[in-house]
């Protein structure tokens, strides 16, 4: 902990840093937490996500807390739900003891609810830009003394068309606050923001970090989102002295996962934010003792964890930024041991995976999953060889007279096969294994081509709750048995309405409730965009904008022929 120490954090602060396992500051905060302590001008920082960030502005906040003050002290703007979420929860972990109340508003959510933990007070607003002007408006937010504002994922934002939202707020907030604006990359508009609302700021960027991960064997499968579960079991099964971790994108998904995989008998423990710390440090101390056990984690819940000898890191699903998932498989392949990074993919994460290649400097291999036969042979390879060592290593000769008796005038090998069928049950039995049909490239891309002439339509959105829409809000979409078909959609609404690909990905998943990994080929033109979907995502699509028509939402028009040009 000395290198938090040294820069200039209390004892109370590293306290809470040392219980969640953080050892030594990152780049990013090593750079960026001494300059929030002692300096006065405001910053902006550039770094990856995943590199630390949450802590780097965090941190300086909670230990610039003025007791004495009971209104807002800071601001922080995230693009989406799952941010402003997860950045809250990070911000908590950190505070300690100090009575400090963290609020987080997005939309997707009642805002009544937000309403009233604002009015009980608080002192930090994490939040999505649309829901804070929602709550500016109805002058439940309150910024006219707030110190610091951060931008958190600014060109995310950006690109999601949140500057108007951005500008409103900053209006709305004290003229003597202290701005910091984080973002991975550092285009011109960026700047020009920078230099539009903030005064003289230090400048601290972080070298994007390379990625050397020699000793680790990379592969994916790619198959429909209702066969992942079962091709993970595969994965498992298959894969000699399993010792890893799984990682989930959401908690409900961990949650799920890990319920299922114990259902079936692996040895599961779950790692998610809202895990208290007293049950974590439990979880994660079997788990080191374990040696061949299964971890499913989100990303945030897994930091702090130093495992040497992990064999596998699996992606259940590719991470929603490519950095991210070097972050994940670095913690395989340690100490010059060879691990295996594999990520379970659906046709729609395809686009992610070309992204993370990149990055990685590499092609994955496709692997193919074993079918239900191969299944059954390497179960029977493995009970003869586990057989054969128990008889080379184990002693067993006060069990002899128990199994005369059991032989009897019996044959043998009926005895034994009594046995294996009753003990392996199903495990042999070819039947039991659901036929996974692993997606192939070309399949996918001419469905998408024959499907091109099969399209519906949307009326433009009214502005009524057009905000909350923009934030990424509303129910997780769980996953659900689809058609392999797909259909085409036209909305009406494009460039000139300031749509981009994030935006309307946001406003599917909340107002329909559909997966944003269930869609593909977007189109946004000047004044009306095309997406493809799964054709049952796009039956509920009509459903709902249907039976919401006249409240607000836009309606749908059932598929009808339109040019796409």
């Amino acid at each position: 902990m000395e290198g938090f120490r040294a820069l200039g954090l209390s004892e109370e602060i590293l306290l809470a840093l040392e219980k969640k396992g953080f050892n030594a500051p990152t780049p990013i905060q090593e750079q960026t937490i001494p300059l929030l302590l002692k300096g006065n001008l405001d910053i902006v920082g550039q770094a990856q996500t995943g590199t630390g960030k949450t802590a780097a502005f965090g941190l300086p906040i909670l230990e610039r807390f003025d007791p004495n003050q009971r209104s807002i002290q800071a601001l922080v703007l995230a693009p989406t739900r799952e941010l402003a979420i997860q950045t809250a929860e990070e911000i908590k972990s950190f505070k300690g003891s100090k009575k400090i109340w963290i609020t987080t508003v997005y939309g997707g959510a009642p805002i009544s609810s937000q309403m009233r933990d604002l009015e009980k007070g608080t002192h930090v607003v994490v939040g999505t830009p649309g829901r804070v002007i929602d709550l500016i408006e109805r002058k439940k937010l309150i910024l006219d003394e707030v110190k610091f504002v951060v931008l958190d994922e600014a060109d995310e934002m950006l690109n999601m068309g949140f500057i108007e939202d951005i500008e409103l707020i900053l209006k709305s907030c004290s003229p003597e606050r202290r701005m910091l604006l984080f973002s991975a990359t550092m285009p011109d508009r960026i700047l020009s923001l920078a230099k539009r609302y903030m005064g003289k700021f230090d400048m601290v960027q972080i070298k994007k970090q390379e990625v050397t991960n020699i000793n680790i064997d990379q592969s994916y499968f790619e198959v429909p989102d209702r066969d992942k579960f079962d091709a993970l079991c595969r994965v498992l099964d298959v894969e000699e002295d399993f010792y890893g971790i799984i990682f989930c994108n959401t908690k409900a998904e961990v949650i799920e996962i890990a319920n299922h995989l114990n259902d079936k008998g692996y040895s599961t423990d779950a790692l998610h934010g809202d895990i208290q710390q007293n049950l974590r440090e439990k979880v994660v101390k079997q788990f080191k003792s374990n040696k061949y056990g299964v971890l499913v984690a989100t990303d945030v819940a897994a930091r702090g964890i130093d495992i040497q000898d992990l064999t596998h890191v699996i992606n259940y699903g590719l991470p929603q930024d490519s950095e991210s998932y070097v972050h994940r498989i670095g913690r395989t392949g340690r100490a010059g041991k060879l691990g295996k990074a594999i990520a379970i993919i659906s046709p729609s994460e395809r686009r992610k995976l070309q992204f993370v290649e990149r990055l990685v400097k590499a092609k994955m291999k496709k692997g193919k999953l074993p079918s239900a036969e191969d299944m059954v042979m390497i179960k029977k390879r493995r009970l003869v060889e586990h057989v054969e060592t128990i008889i080379g290593t184990e002693h067993y000769g006060e069990y002899t007279q128990l199994a005369s008796e059991l032989l009897g005038d019996a044959d043998p090998a009926v005895i034994v096969a009594a046995l294996i069928k009753h003990f392996a049950k199903d495990e042999l039995n070819p039947k039991t294994y659901k036929q996974i049909k692993e997606v192939v490239k070309e399949e996918f891309t001419n469905r998408y081509e024959r499907s091109g002439d099969r399209r519906g339509g949307f009326e433009r959105h009214s502005d009524s709750g057009d905000r909350d829409r923009r934030d990424s809000g509303g129910r997780e979409a769980g996953r659900r048995r689809s058609s392999t078909s797909s259909t085409r959609l036209f909305f009406a609404k494009g460039r000139a309405d300031g749509m981009t690909p994030r935006q309307l990905l946001d406003i599917l998943k909340a107002d329909a409730g559909v997966d944003p990994r269930r869609i593909d080929d977007i189109k946004i033109l000047d004044n009306f965009s095309f997406f493809a979907t799964r054709s049952d995502d796009a039956e509920q699509i009509l459903a709902v904008f249907k039976r919401n028509k006249g409240a607000g939402k836009p309606m749908v028009e059932r598929a009808r022929e339109r040019d796409d040009r």
